[in-house]
């Protein structure tokens, strides 16, 4: 019982983005690639993409931040290498 207790504070409730919602008349994606500081929240100092429990996003927030890492960094926004 106390384990059950325990596990549950470590997960994730909230959302991250709670201002990009539909309720809250939000069209688009949650995340855009053209977005780089916010983008930049979620990678570490070496450009790697921070774990989901790091950052706090759910399962569909991580997808659309790891597709949005992705396009800038195709586009050339984001380097692929760190400092």
């Amino acid at each position: 019982m106390a384990m059950a207790r325990r596990r549950e504070r470590f997960f994730h409730t909230k959302s991250r983005f709670p201002e990009r919602t539909k309720e809250k008349g939000w069209v688009g994606p949650v995340v855009d690639y053209k977005e780089i500081e916010l983008l930049r929240k979620f990678m570490t100092n070496s450009n790697k993409m921070m774990s989901r429990k790091r950052a706090g996003t759910s399962a569909a927030e991580q997808r659309a931040v790891k597709q949005a890492i992705k396009h800038a960094r195709f586009m050339g926004l984001i380097s692929y290498k760190g400092v």
